[in-house]
């Protein structure tokens, strides 16, 4: 069994800066999360706690049900994969791949056994002879994860992998590193500041902010229900539209009022959750992709609303467009024939039925 526990780690530095604060997480035998992000998170540091390049102040990590607080990075079970690839340049990719077992006395038959098969699972047995030079970055980051499977550890760590890829190459080593973990099915834990390699890649998603976990769960029960405000700007691409508003019941129904004078109903069956905020200010988050042209729709509770669009992006499948709301700037995805102009107002349907309320005062999502 290979389930990693964090209890109630904690890490701090001098001048009393603490990086993680008291985190906890349960990560299931075989499960893949990944811990996302902005820069200094933490997400980072608690990957290296968990392999043992960093003290862990307070708290206790265990895998596999041991406690490892005390335990050398060699004698954990784990493997790493690094940003920066870390081969050795004057050794081959079997040489690179063979390394760590050389170090710890296998025997060279089981050697060549697990770099064959490493080399197999990643479709670079062709390159068993070349040096790291000869190699593209793909090809070297293929590498890197080989020298980590050959080793058959308990948990794969990987930091940040593929921040020195192109864009493209990143896509298609996001979906190699997917292959592999369905292949090999070893317990991993990924961290990137990049939420589309977060949602493409993990079984649960573990959102990090200021040295605390804002949210844990399953990619789409981040996107459709983020418990904060940071968590529903940090996951979707582009990021979720918070606009200010304020609540007002009339009759018993009620009605976002926005600061240009728009008013967007709220849905019936979502009544009874806000009614307890009616009269206060709000912030009204929805996602571009919820904020749509004027046509006719299956979405439930559409709300009309009409904005000048300042930045108008096609993108060829779609189109941004980008508008401006009592100085909150509005994105909205609309079908690549509208004919939307700079300066031209456009009739815009609000989904309302998958729209977000903020607690302005605490950033909860209600």
């Amino acid at each position: 069994m290979a389930e990693v526990s964090l209890r109630r780690i904690v890490k701090a530095y001098e001048g009393d800066v603490q990086a993680v604060k008291g985190i906890n997480l349960e990560i299931a035998d075989h499960e893949f999360v990944v811990l996302v992000g902005p820069s200094g998170c933490g997400k980072s540091t608690t990957l290296r706690m968990i392999a043992g390049l960093e003290e862990i102040t307070a708290g206790d990590i265990a895998i596999g049900g041991t406690v490892v607080n005390d335990i050398p990075p060699r004698d954990r079970d784990i493997a790493m994969v690094f940003q920066n690839y870390a081969l050795y340049p004057h050794m081959s990719v079997y040489d690179n791949m063979a390394f760590g077992l050389t170090l710890r006395k296998f025997p060279k038959a089981e050697i060549d056994k697990r770099v064959k098969e490493a080399a197999r699972i990643l479709d670079i047995t062709p390159l068993l002879e070349r040096k790291p030079k000869a190699l593209s970055g793909g090809q070297r980051q293929r590498v890197a994860m080989g020298r980590a499977i050959v080793r058959d550890p308990k948990v794969f760590l990987f930091d940040e992998p593929l921040s020195n890829l192109d864009a493209k190459l990143r896509v298609q080593m996001r979906t190699e590193i997917k292959k592999v973990h369905q292949t090999v099915n070893t317990t991993t834990i990924y961290v990137t500041h990049d939420q589309v390699e977060a949602m493409t890649l993990a079984d649960r998603v573990v959102v990090m902010n200021h040295g605390i976990i804002e949210q844990v769960g399953p990619p789409q029960e981040l996107y459709h229900n983020p418990a904060t405000k940071f968590v529903a700007g940090f996951i979707g691409s582009p990021a979720m539209n918070f606009i200010p508003a304020r609540l007002e019941e009339t009759s018993g129904a009620l009605r976002l009022m926005l600061p240009d004078g728009a008013t967007l109903n709220v849905p019936e069956a979502r009544v009874a959750r806000y009614r307890s905020h009616a009269g206060k200010p709000v912030l009204f988050g929805i996602r571009p992709e919820h904020l749509t042209d004027d046509k006719p729709t299956d979405k439930t509770n559409p709300a009309p609303l009409t904005l000048t669009p300042e930045v108008i992006e096609p993108m060829g499948m779609e189109t941004l467009a980008h508008f401006r709301i009592d100085g909150a700037e509005v994105s909205a995805r609309l079908d690549p024939a509208t004919p939307a102009a700079v300066g031209q107002p456009l009739r815009l349907i609000a989904h309302m039925d998958q729209m977000h309320i903020i607690d302005p005062t605490n950033d909860k999502v209600l």
